[in-house]
């Protein structure tokens, strides 16, 4: 028992490491996901040590430093998500209509057959853009009469897993898709005028995890990321990221995006919003996301009802509050974060 024990905390103490070492492999990455359930498993190991007998002992004590440890490095990543942490975004006293923005973002699970689901959700929580990832021809057709009811549409349905559909009942300019960094994976980029006639632009973004499955290695996704976060700091105009990032919230390569792109995250001081799996309640972790300039309060933010996807959806209201941007501090690059955003880019082929 005792040195299986000391095995499992092995374990837990390499897997809190080796995210710590940057490098882009798989099966490194993959570290960044599960911290909270890490850290669970971490204080179950130490209660066991230190209800044990061996706790007296060099090697017992050597174990539950180990253990505590890996706890605090963990607890360290997810603090911020916690509602014991500030508030990134300040939340809006007002939500006057004109200024409102309200997503609906939804892997739909390309598999799953449950739309009528879906749509009851989209009537309960009615939102000025509706944001569907995953979506195969089936789902097209399932999602037609939200054509009649929103007005606009941008689409590109596929049978990979990395469709993309969206919806907005506000006027939409320069849609475009764009394959960012692989065929076959695309990517939306708009401009959404709210009520009151500003003009906000809409990234939204879908791409591939790294797993032994997918991708090799985390440096598409992470590119793919980096190179909407510059196009959103070269305008410094208003503008909001939506979509499942396959990332976590914690994780280097999404701090590194806030930091090259300057945006907000709404989750921090108020909660994770868990979004993956929907069926499996203890692997669960925020893949779904919302990022917004300064110029946005949070009027509210909510994960919503399962709908038979292996993700809930998220619905975030914004109000756009240009004096805003004077009292919320964007996320700084160093200049070590900017090498090393360049150097990504340069490996993938990207200019700076």
């Amino acid at each position: 028992m005792t040195l299986a024990l000391y095995l499992f905390v092995a374990l837990l103490t390499l897997a809190s490491l080796l995210p710590v070492w940057q490098r882009e492999a798989w099966w490194i990455r993959v570290f960044d996901f599960p911290r909270v359930q890490i850290m669970t498993l971490g204080l179950i190991a130490a209660a066991l040590l230190i209800t044990g007998a061996e706790l007296f002992t060099w090697h017992g004590l050597l174990a539950l430093t180990a253990t505590l440890a890996a706890v605090a490095l963990q607890g360290a990543r997810i603090f911020p998500y916690t509602s014991l942490a500030r508030v990134e975004v300040r939340g809006a006293r007002q939500c006057p209509e004109a200024t409102c923005l309200a997503l609906l973002v939804a892997n739909v699970r390309m598999e799953n057959r449950q739309a009528e689901r879906l749509l009851a959700l989209v009537h309960r929580y009615p939102a000025d853009v509706l944001l569907l990832l995953e979506p195969d021809a089936w789902w097209e057709r399932q999602m037609q009469p939200m054509e009649a009811e929103y007005g606009y549409a941008l689409k590109r349905p596929l049978d990979n897993r990395y469709g993309m559909l969206m919806y907005s009942r506000l006027p939409l300019r320069q849609a475009e898709v764009h394959f960012l960094i692989r065929e076959g994976i695309p990517s939306f980029h708009a401009q959404v005028q709210l009520r009151g006639g500003t003009w906000v632009w809409l990234h939204a973004v879908h791409p591939e995890p790294p797993s032994p499955t997918e991708a090799d290695t985390s440096l598409p996704r992470d590119v793919e990321l980096l190179v909407v976060g510059r196009a959103v700091a070269q305008r410094g105009e208003p503008a909001v990221v939506a979509g499942d990032l396959n990332d976590v919230a914690w994780s280097y390569t999404t701090t590194l995006f806030q930091k090259m792109s300057g945006l907000l995250d709404p989750r921090k001081g108020r909660g994770m919003f868990n979004t993956f799996h929907a069926k499996i309640p203890f692997l669960r972790w925020p893949l779904d996301h919302v990022f917004h300039s300064r110029e946005f309060l949070l009027c509210e933010m909510r994960r919503l009802p399962a709908f038979g996807s292996d993700h809930f959806p998220v619905f975030v209201r914004l109000a756009y509050q240009p004096d805003a941007a004077a009292l919320q501090r964007a996320p700084d690059a160093r200049a070590e974060d900017r090498e090393t955003a360049q150097a990504k880019m340069a490996k993938a082929g990207k200019k700076r």
